[in-house]
C-alpha cells in the first residue's frame, strides 16, 4: 500500500482540479483586464501627447522662493544712468553716468555670464541705413559683446518675429552667444518689450534703453544699474528664465513651477542696503500670464505706488493713453487714469506728467492729456499739470529715423522710485512683456542721497528746462511735436 500522503480519493481529486481550473480562469481574466486597462492608459497618453503642446521639463532654478532670504546683506550699490541726446544741454548740475558707460562697465565686470532681455537689436549704422558718427557707441557695445560671447555664457532673449535687420544677432550667435526668440504675438498678442541685463548673477541694468545705437546718443533714456547685489539679481534672473523658457516652449504654462516664484513683492519687499541706505525693493512684471506666484503685476505696482503717495506723483513716460493702444476694435482702458484722478481729488496729491512730443506722437493722446490737465483748480486744491517734452533736432538729426525723443518710463513720489520699461497704455500691462524696479527708502535715517531724491531731481530738471512746454486747452500739440 502507498503511504497515506499520496492517497487521495477520486472525488477529492476532482474537486481540487476544478478549484485549480477556477483559479486559472480568474488569473486569466485579471491579466486580460489589466492588459486592457494598460492599453487604454497608453492610448490616452499617446492622444494627450499628440494634442497638447510639447512643454520641456522644468529644471528648477537653485534660487527658488523656498531659498530666498527675507533680507539681503550684500553691499548693493545703485546708480541712476541716463542717455542725453547729442545737442541736448541742461542748465543744471543734475547728471548721471551714461548708459553707454554703464553697459561697458557691466561687460568689463562680467566673469561668467551675461543675460540680456530685449525688444530688438539695432546697434550699427548698417541696421538703420545711416552714416551717423554717433552710431560708434552702439557699434562698440556690439563688438565688445561679440568678443565676450566666445569666452563667457551670453544668453539673449529677444522679441520675435524680428522685423528689423538681424545682422547684430547673427554676429553674436556666430561668436558663441545663445539666442532665443520669444513669439509674444502668438502667446499673448503683445511683444517682448523688456530691457534689462543680469551679469554674473550679481549685477543688473534695467531701464528704457533698447539695444539700439540711437538709445545711446540720439534718444533720451533713463535706467538704473545695481552692482554687487546677488539677491536682487537672482530675482530678476527668474524673470529672464521665464522668457528663456518661453523661447524654447513657445507656450505659457497654466501654473509656473516653484522655481519661478518669488517672495518679493509690494506686500513683502526685499529688505537690503542700497548705497548703505536701508531699502525695501521688489521687481514687478507684465503681463499677468507671465507672473509666477508671488510676483506683483506691473499695473498693480503702479497703482500701489500712486496709492501710497502723500504729497506728489511725478511721471515721465513717452506715451500716455487711457486706451488699448493697439487693439481692434478700439477699447477704452482707464485703470491708471482713474487712479490719478482719484488720488488727486481724494488725497489732494500734486500730479505732474511729462509726456514726450515728437513726430510719431499719436494725435489722439492730446485730448486725454488735456482732460487730465483740466483737473486743476487751486481753490479746490486740485493740482494736476501736464507738460510736453520736445528733444530739439537739427535738419541732419531729423533724418535719423525714430530718434530725438524722450523715451523715459519712470515715476517718483514722495516715497518711492519706480523705474520701468513700458509705455503707459493698456496693452503694455495686459499683453506685453515688461518689468520694473520699485525702491522705497523712506525709512532711511542715513545721510546718503536716496534713489527717490535723485529721480525727483531728474524730473524737476526736465520739467523746468527749456525743452518742456505746458499743455493747456489751447495748446496746438501738432505744431509743438515737429
Amino acid at each position: 500500500m502507498k503511504p497515506d500522503i499520496f492517497y487521495v480519493p477520486l472525488d477529492e481529486a476532482l474537486r481540487r482540479r476544478q478549484q485549480h481550473t477556477r483559479k486559472a480562469q480568474f488569473y486569466s481574466r485579471c491579466v486580460i483586464v489589466l492588459t486592457t486597462v494598460a492599453t487604454v492608459l497608453l492610448t490616452c497618453m499617446a492622444i494627450y501627447n499628440f494634442l497638447m503642446p510639447k512643454v520641456p521639463f522644468f529644471h528648477p532654478a537653485p534660487s527658488s522662493s523656498l531659498h530666498q532670504p527675507k533680507t539681503c546683506s550684500d553691499p548693493c550699490n545703485i546708480v541712476l544712468v541716463e542717455s542725453i541726446p547729442e545737442g541736448l544741454e541742461f542748465n543744471s548740475s543734475t547728471s548721471h553716468p551714461s548708459i553707454f558707460q554703464t553697459w561697458l562697465r557691466l561687460m568689463n565686470e562680467a566673469q561668467s555670464s551675461i543675460d540680456i532681455a530685449s525688444f530688438y537689436w539695432t546697434l550699427t549704422n548698417s541696421d538703420t541705413g545711416t552714416h551717423e558718427p554717433t552710431a560708434d557707441q552702439g557699434e562698440t557695445i556690439l563688438k565688445r559683446l561679440a568678443q565676450l560671447s566666445g569666452k563667457l555664457s551670453v544668453r539673449i532673449a529677444v522679441n520675435a518675429p524680428q522685423e528689423t535687420l538681424k545682422e547684430d544677432l547673427t554676429l553674436l550667435k556666430n561668436s558663441g552667444a545663445d539666442i532665443r526668440t520669444v513669439n509674444m504675438r502668438e502667446l499673448t498678442s503683445g511683444v517682448l518689450h523688456t530691457k534689462f541685463w543680469v551679469v554674473d548673477g550679481k549685477h543688473i541694468y534695467i531701464g528704457s534703453a533698447n539695444m539700439d545705437w540711437r538709445s545711446l546718443t540720439q534718444v533720451k533714456e533713463l535706467g538704473t544699474a545695481i552692482y554687487n547685489c546677488s539677491c536682487l539679481a537672482a530675482d530678476l534672473g527668474k524673470i529672464f528664465e521665464a522668457y528663456w523658457f518661453l523661447g524654447d516652449s513657445q507656450s505659457i504654462p497654466s501654473t509656473w513651477p516653484d522655481s519661478f516664484t518669488t517672495l518679493y513683492n509690494k506686500d513683502t519687499p526685499l529688505q537690503l542696503p542700497l548705497n548703505n541706505t536701508p531699502s525695501r525693493v521688489y521687481l514687478s512684471s507684465s503681463p499677468p500670464s507671465l507672473c509666477a506666484a508671488g510676483r506683483t503685476q506691473d499695473l498693480q505696482s503702479i497703482l500701489s505706488v500712486m496709492e501710497d503717495a502723500q504729497s506728489f506723483i511725478y511721471i515721465a513716460v513717452m506715451n500716455y493713453l487711457p486706451t488699448m493702444e493697439f487693439s481692434h476694435p478700439k477699447r477704452y482702458w482707464a485703470d491708471i487714469d482713474t487712479q490719478l484722478r482719484r488720488v488727486a481729488y481724494e488725497k489732494r496729491v500734486k500730479v505732474r506728467l511729462l509726456i514726450s512730443c515728437w513726430a510719431s506722437t499719436q494725435p489722439v493722446m492730446f485730448p486725454f492729456l488735456k482732460s487730465l490737465a483740466s483737473v486743476y483748480d487751486p481753490k479746490s486744491k486740485l493740482d494736476v499739470q501736464v507738460r510736453l517734452f520736445v528733444v530739439p533736432a537739427s535738419p541732419k538729426q531729423k533724418e535719423i529715423p525714430f530718434a530725438r525723443v524722450n523715451h523715459n518710463k519712470y515715476m517718483v513720489t514722495d516715497k518711492i522710485a519706480y523705474i520701468g520699461t513700458s509705455n503707459w497704455s493698456g496693452d503694455y500691462f495686459v499683453s506685453t512683456a515688461g518689468s520694473a524696479l520699485v525702491v522705497n527708502q523712506t525709512s532711511s535715517l542715513s545721510s546718503e542721497t536716496t534713489v527717490q531724491s535723485q529721480l525727483k531731481a531728474v524730473f524737476e530738471r526736465d520739467w523746468n528746462s527749456a525743452y518742456s512746454t505746458p499743455l493747456n486747452q489751447h495748446s496746438n500739440a501738432k505744431d509743438l511735436c515737429h
